[in-house]
């Protein structure tokens, strides 16, 4: 965050702030900021409001707990809005929702990314009982011979044109996977960012 050179003279010394999950790229709230509140969020590491009815300094969650740790923190092109990326201790909203905006905001693959996540704190703790943990102490051998079976029963869904089947068998596969990347130590975004780099828009100064 260090290094925003935020133009608040162009609101009057308070500039809109954009808080979006680092992960899922819901959009969570609008609060307003102005120098002081960057310059705390930054320091603190939690975002921090201007409150315009309170006429005070406001960090998210001082109340209830639910806090927005940042991640990280940019500007638009006009430097007069703040995205503020960060990750919710709890719901964002009073009403008990995880965005402002509603539940129904989410983007649906977002959810990948919570279920990584998820994979990723079973991978580190282990906790008794869990299906993935026991994957994990399987050892990859296992975790890529259930990779290999749910891959077969989705290609046999498929051909059967069974779509609730191959819906069914494609998560899956798809949860298999991503346990048998977190056992390698890769994490499903390095996927997502090898699909964006093959399907980048072609460099059209070297021709076709």
């Amino acid at each position: 965050m260090n290094g925003l050179n935020a133009d608040f003279a162009k609101g009057g010394g308070l500039l809109p702030a954009i808080v979006q999950h680092a992960r899922t790229g819901e959009v969570l709230m609008l609060g307003y900021m102005d120098e002081a509140a960057l310059k705390a969020t930054r320091d603190r590491g939690l975002v921090t409001f201007f409150s315009r009815s309170k006429q005070r300094q406001w960090t998210k969650g001082e109340t209830s707990g639910n806090t927005l740790a940042v991640v990280d923190a940019r500007l638009d092109c006009d430097a007069d809005t703040i995205l503020v990326r960060a990750l919710p201790a709890g719901p964002t909203c009073h009403r008990g929702t995880s965005s402002c905006f509603g539940d129904d905001v989410r983007p649906s693959l977002g959810f990948l990314a919570e279920l990584d996540a998820l994979v990723a704190a079973r991978h580190a703790e282990r906790p008794a009982g869990s299906y993935t943990t026991s994957l994990f102490e399987d050892g990859i051998r296992r975790i890529a011979q259930k990779v290999g079976e749910e891959g077969v029963e989705t290609a046999l869904a498929a051909v059967a044109q069974d779509d609730d089947a191959l819906i069914g068998e494609a998560a899956d596969l798809v949860f298999h996977l991503m346990v048998a990347l977190r056992a390698r130590g890769i994490g499903f975004d390095a996927v997502v960012a090898k699909l964006a780099s093959r399907h980048a828009p072609a460099d059209v100064s070297r021709g076709p």
